[in-house]
């Protein structure tokens, strides 16, 4: 074994200092996701109540195993819209009769669980991340179908759910529909195109139109258990496959299907599992609060990976980035880890070779990101960084095998692509609440603009208003560095939520443990390395 020594110093004053930094970030976070949990708020959960019926968390609750996690994705979606936190639904990863699988379940306190742009984003990434790794598909809904408002901005793209619910069943992906209210216009599609389909006694109601729109398409009076009641459709339509007598009935039902699905694991078995040598909340005080302050990679790898036993690759070699090979809750992962930042021609050659091997033995990556991008500057452009960095992105782009990024510190530039970015399509990417992430830096963005307008001032012979420089810096900035925090981007879907860093361990493990439902191949070959 590798054993990693921590270089960290728990009794610092800057441990201290990181440690609070983090946890005043965390504690920002936790009042964001209050808003997620709330719903719909105090008028319209306790509404959802008087009816007798379960919260959406609580049906996803009593799905799992019990003493399960469930690892809830994008939480924040559609935070700084005019949408409600969350997006009307909530979407994870759970166990359910032993098995994993991606629940999706519908939040009828928010506008009856009506779909908004976000809801429709969200809904997509979670059935990619059943598809990608052949998870079976659980969606307990009761939806008043499109928010009518903002159709315009759904019905085109959001027939993609329909498409993707047969795809799945084509993959031979197990798709289930527990119905516990509306399904109604589009929405009635979702059973309709679901393996399994339950229903509810008195409360599922499955249609294309409901009564009004039938009394106005055709002038027949209805009622809704005739037109799209749950026994109607267990006994007349055939719709339903089970009729449950209320919602605990209905979640018993779901668990039986899933245990009699035969569902067996394709992917690699964990290993022997052994804990990090180091404790997990140490994590707290390792990021700095500006992130200016390098800090070295291998202190959060110490206290991940299993046994805090690490084989770095090339360790004397293109220093900034640290590669090596280790498991995570007894899976083979290989690591890159940023460590100070700036990527030189030797980081991107040594990441590339190393993301040819992962693909050569079929190991999984797992990219930890505090990178400002690629050096500039002429001696680095001389001396082929474009090259360099372009075989890195080519190596990331075609590899295959699965990708995990974690957001620690800065990932700004290109950098962000090379190690694996949201459009480099990693199974699952995560932020901690230190990551920021943009074209780059807020202080050097306002710079180059400044540079760029002063130059312009000074070709048409005008003289430059410095105080408007200083105004327009200061308004630059503190967009820029609105837009590049976590929670930003996290409710714009870039990641797939913000984690606590003492999580991390888990979360990967979790992620892993899923990736590995289908196997793990690397890529048969790359595109052309420009050398």
């Amino acid at each position: 074994m590798t054993l990693l020594q921590s270089t960290l110093d728990t009794s610092a004053d800057d441990f201290a200092a990181n440690r609070d930094s983090m946890l005043g970030k965390l504690a920002d976070l936790d009042a964001e996701y209050a808003k997620a949990i709330a719903g719909g708020g105090p008028k319209y959960v306790e509404r959802h109540r008087k009816r007798g019926k379960m919260l959406a968390r609580e049906r996803v609750e009593l799905l799992i195993d019990p003493d399960s996690p469930f690892l809830e994705l994008s939480p924040l979606a559609a935070w700084g819209s005019d949408y409600t936190v969350g997006a009307s639904v909530v979407t994870g990863i759970g166990v359910v009769e032993g098995v994993e699988c991606v629940i999706m379940a519908s939040d009828p306190t928010v506008r009856g669980g009506s779909s908004n742009p976000w809801t429709v984003k969200k809904t997509f990434r979670a059935m990619d991340i059943a598809l990608e790794n052949r998870l079976p598909l659980i969606n307990l809904g009761e939806s008043g179908g499109a928010d009518l408002p903002s159709q315009k901005e759904i019905f085109i793209p959001g027939g993609r759910l329909f498409r993707d619910l047969t795809r799945l069943s084509a993959a031979g992906i197990p798709t289930i529909a527990l119905v516990f209210g509306n399904a109604t216009a589009g929405g009635a599609y979702v059973p309709g195109m679901s393996d399994h389909v339950v229903m509810v006694k008195g409360q599922s109601k499955v249609f294309l139109g409901g009564p009004p729109l039938v009394k106005m398409a055709t002038g027949e009076e209805s009622d809704d258990e005739s037109l799209g009641g749950a026994e109607m459709h267990a006994r007349t339509s055939g719709l339903a496959d089970y009729f449950a007598v209320d919602e605990q009935d209905a979640i018993r039902i779901g668990r039986r299907i899933v245990a009699r699905l035969n569902w067996r694991k394709r992917g690699q078995e964990p290993g022997l599992v052994v804990p990090p040598l180091f404790d997990e909340e140490e994590l707290l005080g390792i990021v700095p609060g500006d992130l200016k302050i390098p800090f070295d990679p291998r202190d959060v790898i110490a206290r991940v990976v299993d046994g805090s036993d690490f084989d770095e690759f090339k360790p004397l070699y293109g220093t900034s980035l640290a590669t090596g090979w280790a498991r995570v809750h007894g899976y083979p992962v290989g690591v890159l880890a940023n460590t100070r930042g700036v990527l030189f021609s030797e980081e991107s050659q040594k990441a590339a070779q190393f993301i040819q091997l992962a693909n050569q033995t079929d190991t999984p990556l797992i990219f930890l990101h505090n990178t400002t991008g690629y050096m500039v500057g002429k001696d680095f452009e001389q001396g082929g960084i474009i090259k360099h960095g372009s075989m890195m992105i080519n190596a990331v782009s075609n590899s295959k095998v699965p990708h995990i990024s974690i957001l620690m510190g800065a990932s700004y530039g290109a950098g962000h692509y090379g190690m694996c970015g949201r459009a480099y399509d990693p199974r699952f990417l995560f932020a901690w609440p230190s990551a920021k992430s943009a074209v780059m830096g807020p202080q050097q963005l306002a710079g180059v603009l400044s540079i760029v307008a002063r130059a312009a001032a000074v070709s048409r012979g005008q003289e430059y208003d410095e105080d408007q420089d200083a105004a327009m810096r200061a308004m630059v900035e503190s967009q820029i560095e609105a837009q590049s925090l976590p929670k930003f981007l996290s409710g714009l879907l870039y990641d797939d939520g913000v984690i606590d860093p003492r999580d991390t361990r888990t979360v990967l493990g979790m992620c892993l443990s899923a990736i590995h439902t289908t196997p793990v191949a690397g890529a048969d070959g790359f595109g052309v390395f420009r050398m």
